[in-house]
């Protein structure tokens, strides 16, 4: 039986471990009973990896990295006695190390977990019998039947009946779309209602759903990885303090002075503020994956978008009900729709029941219900017949339309509404407006977004009516709707390949394309998918995009922590480098300066751990829909 399951379980023994030894070498008492100092544990158990690792890339790449700057401190620190101070530095490094780790095996189970959305067998249709094959199989031309409430195994066109398809996996949108024959199905995709048969137009590994897969094993390989701003200065601050070292000896003989000059400080300039950072926006319910992230954002030139559940709440809501017959009043209207639309499985009649009790429990006994999948519902009222169902229903039922009633329908369609009707024996009652709400708080983080000159820009698979109408009122100019994940991807690529580096927010799995190749990925963390989470680099935990400017801003602040800090650094050891040459820094006082010049680091990248949320804006309630009676109503 092995003793560490993994390497992760390997590396966080290691850095517990060291981490209370570190503390215990804090009290004398402890190393004088034990004739050791605990220290040395750290240094062995997350010291030496680090060593090892930086051998290695020096001997075979010569890729001089932060970790050979590491290494370096560790030595100089050891030679000159400063045992805590090696110990100290080896364990803070590891769990930076141990953090990209992790972000990268999210990103692996994010991936199996797009795997399992893939259906693993099909129904099709070979001389008039149905079997069952494996989906993998599926050839093109194949006829596949596909019953309510399965997953859609392969692209195709209808060909033999209808449904109303789930297609959130692939455009975002919670509420189904209505397919007849003629029109494209894509894999992945989620049969409500009724049975019907495709025509296979692609192979079950062409596939759409598997398309995506691909693509999101090959986002991580293709992402240009970001060079640390310390990783950057490694290189000539390992020369300088190399060369400062072997002159230093050579002027004075005396291997003690040349390693005085210990960059230890400069080593914890990077790591101190970026988990000081992330420990702050943790407070929040924000989760940072990786240090690199914090950077990527303080360069961010574009903010993209998706509509549904990032800048709207992702839930239908009723805007706005209306009955026209003077024999029924508005909320009687409303209690005989509500009561057929109690047995509806359908986004839209939840929606409605839901809107209705809000205010009451009461509902009538309906009798008959039936659905007609792509059109509406039919049931009973007592002897009264009763129609509930979207336009195409009550034309179809040759129920007098006028042109009032049709120029509403038509004003809601171009709001992003879905306007649902309601007949009792055959003559129209009234109508009910559904729409997704806006984010009270979205037009204020706009405004904020452009305020620091970044281009808020919208990625949505909505329809271009609802997406219009969104980014009119929120102030986004830059709108692409009706996509697909792969769309949204062409997209990010585009303008990350132009050298504007893009964050990405969203919600859905339609998103994780878009999230993987962004320079950052922001997912909503309550509402969103998993798929979607593990995709990104930061995760809102309290699904709230208020949370972005902070973001912004505790991102420029930790950059300029940092530079803070390497600046004080670099200026201290090349202080020391001529202080050392003279002979006036000994190892003794070059201890004490290196020490201080840590406790400065430390101290100010601890100020990171107190900056305040001050940027959570203040909104006031800003709907699409209301009025001076509470009622809602359209704009």
């Amino acid at each position: 039986m092995k003793l560490f399951k993994s390497e992760t379980q390997k590396t966080v023994t290691f850095i517990i471990i060291s981490s209370i030894c570190l503390f215990m070498s804090l009290i004398q008492s402890v190393d004088e009973l034990l004739h050791f100092n605990l220290s040395w544990v750290a240094i062995i158990l997350c010291g030496l990896p680090i060593i090892k690792e930086a051998t290695i890339g020096l001997y075979e790449e010569f890729d001089i990295k932060a970790d050979v700057l590491v290494s370096l401190a560790l030595i100089a620190s050891v030679i000159i006695g400063e045992i805590f101070a090696a110990g100290e530095i080896s364990v803070i490094m590891t769990i930076g190390a141990l953090l990209e780790d992790l972000t990268v095996q999210k990103a692996q189970s994010g991936i199996e977990n797009l795997v399992k959305l893939t259906p693993k067998q099909a129904r099709i249709i070979r001389d008039n019998k149905e079997i069952m094959i494996n989906a993998d199989d599926i050839e093109i031309g194949d006829i596949v039947r596909v019953i309510a409430g399965e997953t859609i195994p392969v692209d195709g066109v209808i060909i033999k009946g209808q449904g109303s398809i789930d297609e959130s996996i692939m455009n975002g949108e919670s509420l189904p779309v209505d397919k007849y024959v003629g029109d494209d199905v894509l894999s992945g995709t989620i049969n409500q209602y009724s049975t019907f048969d495709i025509k296979a137009t692609k192979t079950s590994q062409d596939s759409s759903l598997k398309r995506m897969i691909k693509l999101v094993k090959e986002a991580d390989s293709k992402k240009a990885p970001i060079v640390s701003l310390t990783d950057r200065w490694a290189t000539w601050i390992v020369v300088i303090a190399l060369v400062s070292s072997i002159g230093t000896y050579l002027v004075t003989h005396q291997i003690l002075r040349s390693v005085t000059i210990c960059p230890c400080a400069l080593v914890l300039a990077t790591p101190t503020a970026i988990m000081a950072g992330i420990g702050n926006a943790s407070k929040y319910g924000i989760l940072i994956k990786g240090g690199d992230v914090v950077e990527r954002l303080s360069k961010i030139k574009n903010i993209a978008f998706d509509k549904t559940g990032t800048l709207t709440y992702g839930k239908l809501s009723v805007v706005e009900y209306k009955s026209f017959n003077p024999d029924y009043d508005d909320e009687t209207f409303l209690k005989i729709l509500a009561s057929v639309e109690a047995y509806s499985e359908h986004p839209l009649g939840k929606a409605i029941t839901s809107y209705y009790k809000e205010n009451s429990e009461e509902l009538l006994d309906i009798q008959n219900f039936t659905v007609n999948p792509g059109k509406g519902i039919t049931a009973n009222l007592g002897e009264k017949s009763i129609l509930v169902g979207n336009l195409k229903l009550i034309k179809d039922v040759d129920i007098n339309l006028n042109k009032d009633i049709i120029n509403i329908s038509e004003e809601f369609t171009k709001k992003g509404c879905t306007v649902i009707y309601l007949s009792i024996d055959n003559k129209l009652i009234g109508y009910v407006a559904l729409s997704d709400i806006l984010r009270e708080e979205a037009k204020e983080v706009i405004s904020y977004i452009k305020s620091q000159k970044i281009n808020p820009v919208m990625l949505t698979g909505d329809n271009k009516n609802s997406a219009q109408n969104i980014a009119n009122i929120v102030g986004i100019d830059d709108i692409h709707p009706s996509l697909l994940p792969e769309d949204k991807m062409n997209i990010i690529k585009n303008l990350e390949d132009s050298k504007s580096q893009t964050c990405m927010i969203g919600d859905g799995v339609n998103d994780a394309l878009a999230l993987k190749y962004s320079s950052v990925g922001i997912s909503m963390g309550d509402i969103g998918s998993d798929i979607a989470i593990e995709a990104s680099d930061i995760a809102l935990a309290s699904d709230d995009i208020k949370n972005i400017p902070y973001l912004l801003y505790l991102s420029k602040k930790t950059m300029k922590t940092i530079k803070l800090n390497i600046t004080f650094s670099l200026a201290l050891n090349f202080l020391a480098i001529i202080l050392a040459m003279t002979g006036i820094l000994n190892p003794i006082v070059g201890a004490l300066v290196h020490n201080l010049g840590s406790v400065f680091v430390i101290l100010n990248s601890a100020k990171l751990l107190k900056t305040r949320n001050n940027l959570v804006l203040n909104c006031k309630t800003e709907s699409l829909f209301t009025n001076e009676d509470s009622k809602p109503v359209i704009v």
